[in-house]
């Protein structure tokens, strides 16, 4: 893999175009290009790229809050950004091309739980961003579409044709990708592809709250959910999915926060989970 592909980050672990707050265990992570609609950059990408996939070991974060900075979420590919140093070819092209898709399976991939809080327009790798997520909450203001379509490309790219129809269904996903049109707020919530609307002035706040109620379960709980919902979209059948949830709560029930969980559930008290 070349310089242009390789996942960064800087020294001091900071990213240059994106900002993360901690709070306690949650990182919200600020797409931080406003003048351009947090458009992906060929920085941001690399960045996003690394920033998700160290989530997969790293059980200090245990939930990410993901949004734009300014009046944006994100507005796709900055078309604007000169590429002339990009390898052509297919071998480059590819390379070029997984340098945003690996960003959408690297978040599938960590166990936290991803919120997206889509503070405005969310187009084409936007829209991936949104769509990649485990939770989506909007403000009124809120414009999605598949944008690859309206510059001459397919509009499945970026995971957008895997996790649409599982979100709305193939009716709705077809009307979006073959057309390339809008959806707005309303529509989002009435087909489920976001989980509620909110003002923008209270959109940190919902999110927040939807981190910690997340957090008052067990990180073990949390983080195999999440890998068993991903697996259970793509099962073949009741009986495997009731496999994977049998396993899953056998090896749970040995860990000490289930007996803390049903201690505290006994004693009407707060668990206090060690993940352990």
């Amino acid at each position: 893999m070349t310089e242009l592909h390789e996942p960064r980050v800087n020294p001091d672990g900071s990213y240059n175009t994106f900002i993360i707050k901690k709070e306690g265990a949650i990182d919200v992570v600020t797409l931080n290009r406003p003048e351009a609609l947090n458009a992906l950059s060929r920085e941001m990408m690399l960045e996003l790229q690394h920033y998700f996939g160290k989530l997969y070991t790293d059980y200090t974060v245990r939930v990410v809050v993901l949004t734009g900075a300014g009046r944006g979420f994100c507005s796709g590919l900055d078309l604007k950004e000169d590429r002339s140093d990009e390898p052509g070819g297919v071998v480059g092209g590819m390379q070029t091309q997984r340098r945003v898709s690996e960003i959408m399976l690297r978040m599938r991939r960590a166990p936290q739980p991803i919120i997206s809080l889509i503070n405005g327009p969310a187009s084409g790798g936007g829209f991936g961003l949104a769509l990649a997520s485990d939770i989506r909450i909007a403000t009124p203001s809120v414009r999605m579409n598949a944008a690859f379509i309206r510059i001459g490309l397919s509009a499945c790219d970026v995971g957008v044709s895997y996790f649409l129809p599982r979100l709305v269904g193939s009716s709705l996903a077809s009307e979006l990708l073959l057309t390339g049109n809008y959806i707005d707020a309303d529509r989002a919530l009435m087909s489920g592809l976001v989980s509620s609307v909110v003002e923008v002035d209270h959109l940190m706040d919902k999110g927040l709250q939807m981190a910690k109620d997340i957090l008052r379960n067990s990180p073990i709980g949390v983080r195999l959910t999440k890998d068993c919902l991903n697996m259970s979209i793509d099962a073949p059948s009741l009986d495997a999915v009731i496999a994977m949830e049998d396993r899953q709560q056998i090896l749970i029930s040995t860990t000490g926060d289930m007996r803390e969980g049903v201690s505290a559930f006994l004693e009407k008290r707060e668990a206090h989970y060690q993940d352990d």
